[in-house]
């Protein structure tokens, strides 16, 4: 368990919040390109740690991220007019470009310098692989985007989506890394038939309590949990998390790899973007259908909205005669599942009440890791992963093994988690 003091500095990434400065020495991903597809396109409302932001894309395509209130008299600069490259408010006229330069203020006398002397707030954006991306720290510790292995295939390989989830980005990425679960939450009831379909269903059946073994590194932890299988054989599973809300979850050999980011969007808040790719084949129609509808890997939305069609007010569409005949939970789809368990406890969980477990032992150890970085920042340490983009070339991994030893004596199970040089090239397992 936690404190109630440490849980307060764990969840907290407003402004001035320990937790928060340390957030922001990361890039943050926070929407889809396609939100803002077209120059001088309507602007969307952000709301990113805590702040309530403004993206727009100009006339000549760039994107830009800045705060949401013309700085004249705080009117919502949503209701502007993109035009002529720069955001102009409709209250009084001042326009803003990209970088929250006062282009115009019209309703000042010509010979005016006064839109010399303000400024709307701005953060520096970057585009990479159909995701929109913003750095809020200081302007002397900008460093380059994380080069993570799916920004570089090509496009017909990736498939991205984004939701939100009603909570606290902690427990949200708390459900993602937590391997034990599986075995219970995601369970069909006809066990033999259902359960052993996938290749490794039968293996989170028949061993529902796993051996953790977890290393840490510059970029998080390898998250190893082993389950003993037919045969006398072993079955290891290495997810990755990596700083500060990256989670990459081993896929069933064959099948396509995802990654997500949960980025807290206010301390209740998490904004959840879902990357699928494959770096051997272009993605089937079938995995396509399968992500755009729900059933595997990303939620189903309320058509133009980015809340879960399954959701905390609907509780997520709970089929009591399923749970006693077919589903463990009565709940449809793994993403449903798993927010159910997330978002019930309240949008930040109380966990000086928890009671943590051997199962926990990845979770323990990601709020050590995070909480952690925070301290150091205080003390003028910088976080390794937010300066150098190189530590994020790592991938999650599954394998069955014949021997009983942990996964990281294993030196080709660790090579096939290493992504080198040729970022997003190689061929899939």
């Amino acid at each position: 368990m936690l404190s109630r003091e440490d849980n307060e500095y764990l969840t907290r990434t407003g402004p001035g919040a320990p937790m928060g400065n340390f957030m922001r020495r990361f890039w943050m991903p926070f929407m889809l390109s396609d939100e803002i597809a077209e120059p001088d396109c309507p602007p969307v409302r952000v709301t990113l740690l805590g702040e309530d932001l403004l993206a727009f894309r100009d006339s000549k395509g760039r994107a830009a991220l800045v705060d949401q209130f013309c700085p004249h008299r705080r009117v919502s600069l949503f209701f502007g007019r993109n035009e002529d490259c720069g955001i102009r408010c409709v209250y009084h006229g001042w326009k803003f470009d990209a970088d929250g330069n006062c282009v115009d203020m019209p309703s000042e006398p010509a010979d005016s310098t006064y839109k010399d002397k303000v400024k709307l707030k701005s953060y520096p954006v970057r585009e990479k692989a159909g995701i929109v991306w913003a750095y809020m720290g200081p302007v002397d510790k900008q460093s380059d985007l994380p080069e993570l292995e799916w920004m570089n295939v090509p496009d017909d390989h990736l498939y991205v989506s984004r939701w939100i989830q009603q909570c606290n980005f902690v427990q949200a990425v708390e459900g993602e890394i937590d391997s034990a679960h599986v075995s219970f939450l995601h369970r069909k009831l006809e066990n033999d038939a259902q359960n052993k379909a996938a290749l490794t269903g039968a293996f989170f059946a028949n061993d529902t309590a796993p051996k953790w073994k977890v290393t840490e590194s510059d970029f998080g932890m390898t998250l190893g949990a082993r389950r003993k299988v037919e045969n006398g054989r072993f079955y290891w599973r290495m997810n990755q998390w990596l700083y500060p809300f990256y989670t990459m979850i081993a896929p069933v050999p064959g099948e396509a790899r995802t990654v997500r980011m949960w980025v807290p969007v206010d301390d209740g808040r998490c904004n959840i973007i879902c990357i699928s790719y494959r770096n051997d084949k272009p993605l089937s129609e079938q995995e396509l259908h399968n992500w755009q509808t729900g059933a595997a890997g990303h939620a189903a939305r309320i058509p133009g909205t980015l809340t879960p069609i399954a959701n905390l007010d609907n509780d997520y569409n709970i089929d009591r005669e399923l749970q006693a005949a077919e589903s463990f939970t009565g709940i449809t789809g793994i993403r449903a599942q798993d927010a159910a368990m997330t978002e019930s406890p309240g949008r930040i969980v109380d966990r000086s009440q928890e009671h943590l477990a051997t199962s926990d032992t990845a979770i323990i150890q990601m709020r050590k890791l995070l909480i952690d970085g925070a301290r150091n920042l205080e003390k003028g340490i910088e976080p390794a992963a937010a300066q150098d983009g190189a530590i994020y070339r790592v991938r999650s991994h599954s394998v069955v093994i014949d021997e009983e030893i942990d996964f990281d004596d294993r030196a080709d199970i660790l090579e096939d988690m290493r992504v080198t040089a040729g970022v997003g090239t190689q061929a899939a397992e």
